[in-house]
């Protein structure tokens, strides 16, 4: 395949700046890019009523004052959420921003997004269509934005609805058959635990013509031989720690 050149950063934001604000939320967002990052990473998640919310967890507990599971939360409910006190005082009222919230904060910063879809198996038809219509509606560049996910089903939906969007597949441990997944939805990237990567395959991805993300890496050197092996940029919960990298771009 040809990569076109979409991604231009070598530091993307993971949930925001996760270390920096509330994870998932507008602050986090925001904090990306004070941080100088141009490229954030965030979830989507699919709650009751076909409301679509940017949040990682299957439960609210860790990330909001509320209770219960994620995906039976009313959309008019979202709102009485605080999603920023657990993380500090300085964030209490925060609130979980709707999917069309973060679109246009994101694009109003001049940011890139990497969107990933979280969902449970059966609600693939659920989400899919309906996150790739709000994209097709809100969203303006589309060599701006990279699509993931950890299920291939959802990937594949994506394909099918826009073949034009740059997909990533993502992965904690590279599979043998990866490279049949990638092939089948024409992907953009390879995203994967930096963790569990080796030189081997790293080289292989990028032999094959894909770009390779890796997260979530919060300190430089636990990848300096990843960028050696051709890793193209770190999802990290602290652009702060590679602003070294972000100057470069700079420059």
């Amino acid at each position: 395949m040809t990569v076109e050149t979409v991604l231009d950063t070598k530091v993307m934001g993971h949930r925001g700046a996760a270390l920096l604000a509330p994870e998932n939320t507008l602050s986090s967002i925001k904090a990306a890019a004070e941080a100088g990052a141009t490229w954030v990473e965030i979830d989507v998640y699919l709650i009751a009523e076909g409301g679509l919310v940017i949040f990682h967890d299957d439960t609210l507990e860790r990330c909001t004052n509320g209770t219960g599971n994620t995906r039976l939360l009313l959309p008019a409910d979202v709102s009485k959420l605080d999603a920023g006190g657990y993380f500090s005082a300085a964030f209490i009222n925060e609130k979980m921003p709707t999917l069309l919230e973060a679109l246009e904060c994101i694009q109003s910063l001049g940011l890139g997004l990497n969107l990933e879809i979280k969902h449970a198996e059966e609600d693939v038809e659920n989400i899919v269509p309906a996150v790739m219509a709000v994209l097709r509606d809100h969203w303006q560049d589309n060599n701006r934005l990279i699509i993931s996910s950890f299920n291939h089903q959802a990937l594949q939906l994506c394909y099918e609805i826009a073949d034009g969007r740059h997909l990533a597949q993502l992965y904690e441990v590279i599979p043998e058959d990866w490279l049949a997944q990638l092939q089948s939805i024409e992907a953009y990237s390879l995203n994967c635990d930096y963790s569990c990567l080796t030189k081997e395959q790293a080289q292989a991805v990028k032999a094959a013509g894909y770009k390779l993300l890796c997260y979530t890496p919060n300190d430089p050197e636990t990848v300096t031989s990843h960028w050696e092996w051709g890793m193209d940029a770190v999802i990290t919960d602290d652009p702060t720690q590679f602003a070294f990298l972000v100057e470069d771009e700079r420059l």
